[in-house]
């Protein structure tokens, strides 16, 4: 639940399709039956490419983000409930609740991370950070089929790194912009 939300944050049609051919072509035994389904399959294989397309474009990439601010979470809650499974009604709201706060969390570090890198002027940046992002969700949604605990910590490693880089960067660009008002002050006390 924790880690199929962590990369539902970051890449949910990824993490769909991944747990979908686990489940399908490896037999992996804690995949879910729906996300073996095709049509659950085609359809998250064809959004995970347009996405793959869009996520390496600066700014579009941001767009994309914005709008996948409720998608994301919404799929990250979805499936800690598919996992959960047969449990009872209140494990499958903890499910529910672990799967889609945690895909909110990644998904704003994620999106606030990506603003940054596209104030850098080249698109390297922006394509590296978007390709060690779909490895990271492909590596955790691996993993977790076959060690549910080392993946929950790594995606609890990640989460950790991407609050702390989103802290970091909020503090540095609350100082940019202290330093800006305080030069602009000064311009027009000079001008006065």
């Amino acid at each position: 639940m924790f880690s199929s939300g962590w990369a539902s944050g970051v890449s949910a049609y990824l993490a769909v399709l991944q747990l979908g051919v686990l489940g399908r072509f490896f037999g992996a035994d804690a995949v879910p039956d729906a996300l073996t389904r095709t049509d659950v399959m085609v359809t998250a294989a064809i959004l995970y490419a347009i996405e793959f397309v869009t996520d390496k474009i600066p700014y579009v990439d941001n767009v994309w983000d914005a709008v996948h601010t409720v998608i994301r979470p919404t799929i990250g809650a979805v499936l800690g409930l598919l996992v959960a499974g047969e449990a009872d009604t209140l494990e499958q709201a903890m499910a529910a609740t672990t799967g889609g706060l945690t895909a909110l969390a990644s998904h704003l570090c994620k999106a606030a991370a990506r603003l940054v890198i596209n104030l850098s002027p080249e698109p390297v940046t922006n394509i590296t950070a978007s390709l060690g992002e779909d490895l990271a969700v492909g590596t955790v949604i691996a993993v977790v089929v076959v060690a549910p605990w080392t993946a929950a910590s790594v995606a609890a490693l990640l989460l950790a790194i991407g609050g702390y880089v989103l802290w970091r960067v909020h503090r540095r660009i609350r100082r940019a912009i202290a330093s800006l008002r305080a030069r602009r002050s000064r311009g027009a006390q000079r001008l006065a």
